[in-house]
């Protein structure tokens, strides 16, 4: 039964990754693509490894948890970084964007 679970699992993390994928060939502009990028293969991967986990068990279930905390902590933290060296470096924002926090940020500590 836990290996039917784990293959359902794994399955689902796969469309997620899928998707993801397509994000990056599809959005408009690199804020967006690492949006779609991070939060759905972060989902993805984290649902293989969780489904690995299910699905054997043992030492290899642990090592699979212990990679999926590491993908949640750093698949942000290095989109957060390439988002914010993009803006400082110039790359303009989709001409669909609402709004820009980086440069409403940059806007309050100038107006101190």
């Amino acid at each position: 039964m836990s290996e039917t679970i784990g293959m359902v699992i794994i399955s689902i993390g796969v469309a997620f990754d899928l998707f993801g994928c397509i994000g990056l060939v599809r959005l408009p502009d690199i804020y967006n693509r690492l949006q779609g990028a991070t939060k759905c293969v972060t989902l993805g991967t984290c649902l293989i490894l969780v489904g690995v986990l299910v699905h054997s068990g043992g030492a290899m279930g642990i090592k699979a948890l212990l990679c999926a905390i590491f993908v949640l902590l750093s698949s942000p933290t290095g989109a957060h970084a390439l988002a914010r060296g993009a803006h400082r470096s110039g790359v303009k924002l989709w001409k669909g964007s609402v709004m820009d926090k980086y440069a409403e940020d940059q806007e309050g500590k100038l107006d101190q």
